[in-house]
Formats: structure tokens, sequence, C-alpha cells
């Protein structure tokens, strides 16, 4: 008993009732104090992703000089995210055909289209503009080393730590590199330090999250084509969250369970924050300290992971893609459903993790295609639910990317070993 009172995970259940029931209680003080200490442990912990997955990439790239099978662990992690978002977007387009949301009435997509435009939502429409797939790539490519990191912009930080690694990784064996490589490890020490750290202090962080989650729960009953389409991206997002990727996980022979149990700690905080990228040092501490994978792996797979490997967002722009195209008149033909497909899993590897962005990605491939956008106006108020959800599962998904190329790893290496 003193062992379950005293132990982290039991700390965090309790952490979490209470800020659901206080969040319940609807106090305007309450509720603005939660929203300020969910706020600052957002910031804590984005302070110390940035540079985790610069570090991350960078010492585990220069590293291939010095170590084999990086080339092997990285092709394992492209190969297992393809797959698992592909898979994700295949469950979407299923039970799309399947449950068939109708298309909305008139006068709803109206008022939509006032929410999308009105200065109340910051003007979606215009955020939106150049969010597009090439936009969002040449936004992506560094102009300077220092603008990424002020920026937080993830899919930037990887092209800089992934340039900079391979540089060190060809530059030949000298005092100066292993002057550099030192002072890299050194920093990716210290910062696991602060984050084991934040880890502990996290409850009170909890109960502000659980707090806003309650305040923040929609009210009403959504009914019709929007219930419909609703129950396709929820039960998607759980098709894959208990059965799709534990399927994957079976098939290499390793247990669902205990990995989604040593994973726990870090999908509660991605439920929360609904950010992979704030959630990755709790993902990458989860995976070593408590699923015991390699280092190596878990340093390197899991910040590529947080960046490409984006299952609920493929999911969820196929899903809402086609809803307003069918809105929009569009015939939903075999061929048509699975172009779109693709265009979702691309789509999706291909975004970044800032808040909202598969919100605004779909808005403006919708724009693009004169599709009524007020549909998205209808969607937004919906989509804080759907956006936990789905970072939920895109941690849940990049964990077991990590713990399949673990094994993955092992066997080769055992295999090496015997006959050697």
């Amino acid at each position: 008993m003193k062992k379950l009172l005293t132990s982290r995970g039991f700390v965090w259940m309790v952490s979490l009732i209470l800020g659901l029931a206080l969040g319940a209680l609807q106090w305007g003080a309450l509720d603005r104090f939660f929203n300020f200490v969910a706020s600052a442990y957002t910031a804590l912990f984005q302070f110390v992703a940035v540079p985790t997955i610069a570090l991350a990439i960078l010492v585990t790239l220069a590293e291939l000089g010095e170590k084999k099978g990086m080339g092997r662990i990285f092709g394992h992690t492209v190969t297992y995210t393809l797959l698992t978002t592909i898979a994700a977007a295949l469950v979407g387009l299923g039970l799309y055909c399947l449950i068939q949301p109708g298309n909305l009435p008139a006068d709803i997509v109206s008022q939509g289209q006032a929410a999308v435009s009105s200065g109340s939502t910051a003007n979606l429409t215009v955020q939106a503009q150049g969010y597009g797939f090439y936009s969002h790539i040449l936004k992506a490519i560094p102009n300077n080393i220092v603008r990424p990191f002020a920026e937080g912009n993830v899919l930037s930080i990887l092209i800089v730590a992934a340039t900079l690694g391979l540089g060190l990784a060809a530059m030949p064996a000298s005092e100066n590199k292993s002057t550099v490589m030192r002072f890299l490890r050194g920093a990716q020490d210290l910062f696991f330090i602060v984050i084991r750290a934040l880890i502990k202090a996290l409850p009170p962080g909890i109960v502000a999250f659980a707090a806003q989650l309650s305040a923040q729960i929609v009210t009403g009953v959504v009914v019709g084509s929007l219930g419909k389409y609703l129950a396709v991206v929820l039960i998607g997002n759980a098709l894959q969250f208990f059965i799709v990727l534990p399927l994957f996980l079976v098939i290499r022979g390793i247990n669902p369970f205990k990995t989604m149990k040593a994973m726990s700690q870090a999908l509660m905080m991605a439920l929360f924050t609904k950010s992979s990228a704030a959630t990755l040092p709790v993902t990458i501490a989860s995976a070593e300290g408590k699923m015991q994978a390699s280092p190596r792996v878990a340093r390197f797979v899991l910040p590529i992971c947080c960046t490409i490997n984006m299952n609920g967002c493929a999911a969820f722009i196929l899903v809402t893609s086609l809803f307003v195209l069918q809105n929009a008149g569009m015939a939903m033909t075999l061929p048509t459903m699975l172009t779109w497909t693709g265009i979702a899993v691309l789509s999706a590897i291909g975004n970044a993790g800032v808040p909202m962005g598969c919100y605004f990605l779909t808005l403006s491939l919708m724009a693009g295609m004169q599709a009524p956008i007020g549909i998205m106006g209808v969607i937004l108020p919906l989509y804080t639910v759907i956006d936990m959800i789905e970072t939920a599962e895109n941690v849940w998904s990049d964990s077991c990317v990590c713990a399949m190329v673990d094994k993955d790893l092992r066997e080769h290496e055992e295999k090496v070993s015997i006959f050697k």
C-alpha cells in the first residue's frame, strides 16, 4: 500500500481527478489561475523540447562515423512511420464509407463561414494563407541558424541539426571533433537532468491541465451529419490507438499492454498539452526509463517521429477533406477517395507540430479547392477535443515505432554477435 501511495502513477491519477473536479466548478478566478499554471508548464516543456530535439538528432547523426547501425535505425523508423500513417488514413477512410456523414444544412455552413472570417477566431483564413504544403516546406528551410530555435519550428530545427550532425560525422577524427562531441554529449546529459526534475514537479501541472479540459468540455449534443463526422474522427482515432497500433506491436512480438503502461505518462502529457513536441522530453524519458529502449534508439527515433509521424493528423486531414468536398458537391468515388488518402498521408508527414497545424493545413487545402470552408468554422469548436485525442495518438504511435525499431536493432545485433 505504501508503494502504491508513493508511486508516481498514483500521484498523477489523483492530480487528474482533482483537476477535473476543480475545473467542473467553473469558478472564474480559479479557471484563470489554472490557465496560467498550464501555460507555464507548457512553456517549460517547450523550453527543454527544442534543445532536446536538436541535440538528439545532432549527436546521433554525428556518431554515424563512430557507430554502425544508424542507417538501419533511420530506415526502419521511416518504414514504420509510413505503415502506421497509411493505416490510420485507411481506417478513417473505411469508417467514412461505413458511417457516411451527410451534408450540412446551408444555414449552418453560413454560420461557420462567419466564424472562419471573424476577428473573434483570429481570422483563421488569413492565418491559413501561406500554410499550403509548398509554403510550409519553404518556411521550414532555415535562412539562419537562430531563427528556427527562436520560433520553435520543429521541422527547421530537424534540418539544422541533421545538417550539422552529418557534417560532424564526415569530419575527420581530431581533437577539435572530440571536444565538440564531448560538449554536445554533456549538454544532452544536462537537459535530461532538467527533464527528470520537471517530471517530478509535474503533478500541479496535471491538476491545471485537467481543470482546463473539464472547463472546456464541449456542451450540448452533436447530432445529424456533424455528429456522424465527429464519430468517424473519434472512432477512427480509438481504433488506431487501441487496435491497429497494438497489432503492429503484436506482429513484432512486443507486448502492447506493457508498452502502453510504460508510456502512460507521456500519453497523459500529450492529451493535455496537445503538442507532440512539448511532450517529447517525457516521451524520451519514459521510453528509456520505463520501456527500456536503447538511448541511442529513443533519442534518435522519437525526435524524428514527433516531426513526421502524425497518425491522427493524417486521419483528420482525410476525413475532414472528404466531408468538406462532399458538401461542395464532389462525387465520392473510389479513385477520388484514394487520391485524397495519398494527399492526407503526404500532408501529415510534411506537417509541423504547431498548435492547430492539421486544422490550418486542411483549411488551406480546402481553400485551394474552392470548397465551402465555412464547414471548417462549424468544426472549429470541436477541434479542441479532437486535437487532444490526436496528439495522444501521435505520441502513442511514436512510442510504438520506437519499440519496434529498438527490437529490430536488438535482434540484428544478436544475429551479428552469433556469427562473429
